[in-house]
């Protein structure tokens, strides 16, 4: 307990610092997948994708993530294996940040798009495992994670392929593809309003003292959805078919319009993503504040303070603006050719299974949603319009993501024992 008392100050200083480090990680790699398809569809730039971020970003990590989150990230540790060592989990917390923001970083540096659930999960595991008992970690959990691996790809990549199937038949197959494409559209735009508003009633306003109930809920995002698609459709009038924009690439006109359905659904992905994963950052880090003020009580859940929420989303729009363009590459141009029409299908497919996901406590990585479902229009288009290349060394890295979390996770848990005694 003492250690707590005399070292309080420092180790929440150290929580900050390695805290920031993490979200700029999360920024520079998992919001930069996110973006990566509206940038690499050209349907934004990246100083819009940037601005859409940080608005949307704030607002998922707010509405839809909760004041509250369970800062022994997901239920993997048992808390009470660690009443009598509080200073463990500070350690170990901290090594899990510091961790998960090397190996992010690492990741950026390459260009792979790497799970940060999975990063941070691995470290904990790591600590926890080697540095406190193999029964402090709830393994049925782990194995949970683990089987979202292959989960969250698959069901965002069939989503995807049969979303673009749909773009194809409806539009970029018929006589009239400029015409259908301005009368489809709205209706693509209004399912994306529906589902984000959606999660936010159903799942995100509950803390903020509103719960509608399911069925309020629906009819009140109705609404927002209609809402939505009236201003698309605002924003679609000003687009016209020109024959000369058509001279290098017959949809030229057709993927115009898509790049507006591209805005919709960009707003979404950041969404998504800030109520999924901005917990990854900040969860560990409210945890060694929870039990440096509570004097070394150990708790499951703590409140997460605002400033605690803010320098975590600092954190993030630093990483993304500072070194997110690595990524974005990969993700935007280097595993299929993305067009605004291709671009749409696979991140609201991925914002989708993200929402449904959150919405069940299925813990699942963002990353490996989105690129399953880039993987899938790739697919809708046929096996040669994938590279494998990338494709392969992208896989690779996730299966590396879990073990090299832990291993610098354990070292630097023995270090940090070492240092505090």
């Amino acid at each position: 307990m003492s250690i707590i008392a005399d070292y309080g100050s420092i180790l929440v200083i150290m929580a900050c610092v390695f805290g920031f480090f993490m979200a700029w990680g999360v920024g520079a790699n998992d919001v930069a997948n996110a973006m990566g398809t509206s940038v690499g569809s050209k349907a934004l730039t990246l100083k819009q994708a940037i601005l859409i971020a940080i608005i949307f970003e704030f607002a998922g990590a707010y509405l839809a993530g909760g004041a509250v989150t369970a800062t022994i990230r997901k239920g993997i540790i048992d808390p009470a294996m660690l009443s009598g060592t509080p200073e463990l989990l500070v350690y170990g917390m901290l090594s899990a940040l510091l961790a998960a923001g090397i190996w992010l970083l690492i990741a950026t540096m390459m260009g792979w798009p790497v799970s940060t659930t999975h990063s941070i999960v691995g470290a904990i595991v790591g600590f926890a495992a080697v540095g406190v008992s193999v029964d402090a970690v709830h393994w049925d959990k782990v194995g949970k994670i683990v089987a979202s691996w292959v989960v969250s790809p698959v069901t965002a990549g069939i989503m995807s392929f049969f979303l673009y199937r749909s773009v194809q038949v409806l539009i970029l197959d018929t006589k009239h593809p400029f015409k259908n494409a301005k009368k489809y559209v709205p209706m693509y735009i209004f399912v994306v309003g529906f589902m984000i508003s959606m999660v936010t009633f159903t799942k995100g306003l509950k803390h903020v003292g509103l719960n509608p109930g399911f069925g309020s809920s629906a009819i009140i995002s109705v609404g927002v959805a209609l809402v939505t698609m009236i201003l698309g459709m605002l924003m679609l009038r000003k687009i016209h078919a020109r024959a000369e924009d058509n001279v290098d690439y017959h949809f030229a006109s057709v993927e115009k319009v898509f790049g507006v359905l591209m805005m919709f659904t960009a707003c979404a992905m950041a969404f998504a993503h800030g109520s999924n994963d901005v917990a990854n950052a900040v969860g560990p880090l409210a945890a060694v504040v929870g039990v440096v003020a509570s004097g070394g009580e150990v708790a499951q859940k703590s409140a997460m303070p605002v400033w605690i929420l803010l320098l975590g989303g600092s954190g993030i729009v630093a990483g993304l603006v500072m070194y997110g363009h690595k990524v974005i590459a990969t993700v935007g141009n280097n595993i299929t050719e993305l067009t605004p029409s291709r671009g749409f299908a696979a991140t609201l497919a991925a914002a989708s299974t993200v929402v449904f996901a959150s919405g069940t406590g299925l813990p699942i990585s963002t990353t490996h949603t989105l690129v399953g479902a880039v993987l899938g229009v790739g697919m809708a288009r046929g096996l040669s319009a994938l590279n494998l290349q990338v494709v392969g060394t992208i896989f690779v890295s996730w299966l590396v993501t879990l073990p090299a979390g832990a291993l610098l996770s354990i070292i630097i848990f023995f270090t940090l024992k070492g240092i505090f005694g």
